[in-house]
């Protein structure tokens, strides 16, 4: 069983897997990941590289390159051990594995390490991660509407997200965010996401900082009456942020959706029953009015004749 749940879930994953790669972003990825173990495996790009094997093969792999390929799966497990989905999976993949080939051309020859570094540079500049575009009930906000929203009727509760386009960790999270807001979205209840990037005085006034070092990206805070009542993560002393799971579990938990969706309901219930007890009043009082009118016409008809 331990070995073929994750074979189901990799077989599970092929369709989405083969629309990623289809992305240039991916493809290109997946190309310099393994770059390393085309030019050494594959002839005629393998024939002439220098060697440490004994037999003199230059089309494999000697004792030093086995090693940091062994390493570099190693770091790969541990790191993935916090991933939450297949895109923080493969994303750690693609990073780690870069990395790994800078050093393995680097130790082979300096040139074809700094034309790896370059190519890895210009795909960095000109291809971006694709966005998420698939369905959401969430609401984008600017330097100007953030607060208008959120201070605007303090009966609603709003869960923001504080997010940057270049964080890896906020476009793994985007699919995540938008399936909360598919199903907990209600007229007390609302999400919202904001771009900190873009907006930096929206960054000073909640901080939240855009460092990569300090981790905060992305960021959740619940706010209720217009005044902030949870965040995550929790930002430390040092102004770093406290490591945390963006699963949908860990913010169904922390932030107790399943209860504020029910109060949330009732309240817009209440909402809508105040609201249509004037209307039914006003249907109730009509009918009077008609008789009574038409018995005082009645009557002065009576008294007329």
């Amino acid at each position: 069983m331990a070995v073929l749940a994750p074979l189901v879930a990799l077989l599970y994953s092929v369709p989405r897997l083969s629309r990623w790669l289809a992305q240039p972003y991916y493809l290109f990825s997946a190309l310099l990941s393994v770059a390393f173990p085309l030019v050494r495996k594959v002839p005629p790009f393998c024939l002439g590289l220098p060697t440490q094997r004994e037999d003199g093969n230059t089309c494999d792999f000697d004792w030093r390159e086995v090693e940091i390929l062994m390493f570099l799966s190693a770091i790969v497990m541990m790191k993935n051990r916090r991933s939450i989905t297949v895109e923080q999976h493969v994303g750690n993949i693609f990073m780690f594995s870069k990395v790994a080939n800078a050093i393995l051309f680097f130790r082979l020859d300096i040139r074809m390490g700094l034309l790896y570094l370059i190519l890895c540079l210009v795909f960095l500049m000109t291809c971006k991660p694709p966005l998420y575009m698939g369905p959401e009930y969430i609401k984008y906000f600017n330097n100007k509407t953030i607060d208008e929203e959120i201070e605007g009727d303090q009966r609603v509760s709003w869960i923001v997200e504080f997010f940057a386009n270049w964080s890896s960790e906020c476009q793994s999270f985007a699919p995540i965010y938008a399936d909360l807001s598919l199903k907990y979205n209600c007229a007390g209840l609302k999400f919202g996401k904001v771009d900190v990037g873009r907006y930096q005085e929206v960054s000073t006034k909640y901080k939240v900082s855009t460092s990569p070092l300090t981790k905060q990206l992305p960021t959740l805070i619940l706010f209720q009456g217009g005044k902030e009542v949870l965040r995550r993560p929790q930002i430390d002393k040092k102004g770093r942020a406290v490591s945390w799971g963006f699963s949908e579990e860990n913010v169904i938990r922390e932030f107790n959706l399943n209860e504020l969706f029910q109060k949330a309901k009732k309240l817009s219930k209440q909402r809508e029953g105040a609201a249509m007890e004037p209307v039914m009043e006003e249907n109730i009082r009509a009918p009077d009015t008609v008789q009574s009118g038409d018995g005082l016409a009645n009557g002065e008809s009576k008294k007329d004749k």
